[in-house]
């Protein structure tokens, strides 16, 4: 396969402060054969006008109008009227290292089918990257260098939704865009990691992600804590939990709380541990807290971990590694 056609996907929303250095990484891309399909989610200021401007100078660049409202919406559009045969998103708010849309390419070309290629990313922004930014920069590259990024699926997002690529194919048997379920790019990873399709090791940058204030991801409902906490339970329930296992969950803060609460909910059994004296023995939604030790006692238990102390999780890792229990089989973590 030689040059295939790369379809970037870009829904915009009010960008218009950001979006000419959006372009421009794009129409200075090494790699020439590509189109952008960027769809307008309703703007108030100037975005549309913009993307207009960049259109009539250059025809791979195409303009549409969002039916819906949102982003899935806005993603669908741009799909439908996608004719690459790779398929790429961008955020109209980043910008592309030169050589990400032919690295990206190269490499799918390379593997073959039933592959995804990422790319390392770097935050940046006017007032510079908080620490819990940067943590998620370094776990998430150091995920992505050694192409195992769904061993810790069920802890973040661990596929950067404005830096993969997959072949068309690969990309409709996940589902493409169809599900209604927010936040979209989590949703996609696990649908990705659902089919099989295997990451591509990546030691490079190709991908430069903006943090600010009214980022969508900060300051939409759709990206809050709970939302996340509904995806991993249900693809937790649908891909790794084995029924005929003892179920339990470690911690009883919020997310405790809330994965404990809709499991109740669901009428699924589970025993729910605790290391906080003050909290053993206590009943929450009609379910006692026992000590974490109770795990030895039950046959081949299966726990998600909602600890999100890091000291506390090095304990939980080292107490399951005394039972022999192994991640992504017999534990995973939430957080």
């Amino acid at each position: 396969m030689q040059n295939p056609k790369v379809s970037i996907l870009i829904p915009f929303k009010n960008t218009a402060h950001f979006l000419p250095a959006c372009l421009d990484s794009i129409v200075n891309q090494e790699y020439k054969y590509w189109e952008v399909l960027a769809v307008n989610d309703h703007s108030t200021d100037n975005s549309l006008n913009l993307l207009k401007d960049y259109a009539q100078v250059d025809s791979r660049i195409k303009v549409f109008t969002n039916t819906g409202e949102g982003i899935i919406p806005a993603l669908r559009t741009a799909y439908y009227n996608a004719t690459g045969t790779c398929i790429t998103r961008m955020d109209s708010d980043d910008i592309m290292k030169p050589n990400r849309v032919g690295h990206m390419v190269n490499t799918l070309v390379e593997y073959g089918k039933g592959h995804l290629s990422v790319g390392q990313v770097k935050y940046f922004s006017d007032r510079g990257i908080s620490n819990g930014y940067e943590r998620y920069e370094q776990w998430l590259n150091q995920l992505t260098s050694n192409g195992i990024n769904y061993h810790e699926i069920y802890k973040e997002c661990v596929i950067p939704s404005p830096c993969w690529m997959a072949f068309r194919g690969d990309f409709d048997e996940c589902g493409a865009f169809e599900p209604d379920r927010y936040p979209e790019d989590y949703d996609l990873t696990f649908r990705f990691f659902e089919k099989g399709l295997k990451v591509i090791p990546c030691n490079e940058i190709l991908h430069l992600w903006r943090d600010y204030d009214s980022r969508t991801s900060r300051t939409h409902e759709h990206y809050a804590q709970n939302y996340f906490l509904d995806i991993k339970l249900h693809y937790f329930l649908k891909l790794d939990w084995e029924k005929e296992r003892p179920l339990v969950i470690w911690g009883a803060g919020f997310k405790g709380k809330t994965i404990a609460k809709k499991l109740t909910e669901l009428k699924i059994d589970f025993t729910w541990l605790c290391d906080n004296p003050k909290k053993i023995g206590k009943k929450i939604y009609d379910n006692e807290l026992v000590h974490f030790r109770t795990l030895e006692t039950l046959n081949s238990p299966q726990s998600i971990v909602t600890v999100a102390n890091e000291d506390a999780q090095l304990e939980i890792r080292n107490f399951f590694t005394s039972m022999d229990q192994k991640s992504m089989h017999d534990y995973f973590f939430f957080c």
